[in-house]
């Protein structure tokens, strides 16, 4: 898996937190990592990006942007705002490409979720794993309304014929409700794919050093962690 495409099911569900614990988790594996942000938006130029994010919680991963937008918009739309050059998939395709010929593992982040616009006509993330030929690896909320977008972007992928990964939660809350207990059994069943972690609320304010030793005990072993899927749905069933 030398490319890994990380998407959401929409905006603000950790899908960045969930970056930096998947390269936590390879660099303690041993492995080289690259993270590459298609698009950023919502970020001034001097400012810390995705990205940079990842690397501050991750540890020395290579970091690299295609491009950056100031406004918190869908890229496609912050570009013809800001008259600047939009994203196409073939150029994030083509870094990633590049990448993976330098590092065991590239990790690939999206904006939002699978089928948010880069360009004018229309290319997304989704056009880009495809030139990658690459699983996409889906983080998903944890409470109520995931089960609906969960299984909207698994469909999707499967109507384009690519590999759905799994599912990671991207942000388990300290006292999940009911909903959120139930999700845990139900997600991997819509998404026809396994649940490969849960990352705890909160994670991205850890310490760096506390992050990076905890992380991998928040994926599974496909991912480089030591997390147990089944003994965590049986832990959390209601």
């Amino acid at each position: 898996m030398p490319v890994l495409v990380i998407t959401g099911t929409g905006t603000e569900v950790g899908k960045t937190v969930t970056t930096a614990a998947v390269a936590a988790a390879a660099l303690a594996a041993g492995r080289s990592v690259a993270v590459l942000k298609a698009a950023q938006t919502g970020v001034l130029p001097d400012e810390r990006g995705d990205a940079d994010e990842v690397a501050w919680l991750a540890g020395p991963v290579t970091t690299d942007e295609i491009a950056r937008y100031p406004e918190p918009l869908a890229p496609g739309t912050a570009a013809r705002r800001a008259g600047l050059a939009p994203v196409h998939p073939h150029e994030v395709a083509e870094r990633a490409a590049k990448l993976a010929t330098e590092h065991d593992l590239v990790l690939v982040e999206g904006a939002g979720g699978l089928l948010v616009r880069f360009d004018a006509a229309g290319g997304t993330l989704a056009d880009a794993a495809r030139l990658l030929d690459a699983p996409v690896l889906v983080v998903a909320q944890a409470g109520l309304g995931t089960l609906n977008t969960t299984e909207l972007t698994a469909r999707e992928l499967r109507r384009r014929k690519l590999e759905l990964a799994g599912v990671v939660i991207g942000s388990w809350p300290g006292e999940p409700d009911l909903a959120t207990r139930c999700n845990v059994a139900d997600l991997p069943e819509v998404a026809g794919a396994p649940l490969l972690g849960a990352v705890p609320a909160g994670s991205g304010a850890l310490p760096p050093a506390v992050f990076r030793t905890a992380a991998p005990g928040w994926l599974a072993p496909r991912l480089d962690g030591t997390w147990d899927a089944e003994a965590f749905r049986v832990r959390e069933a209601p």
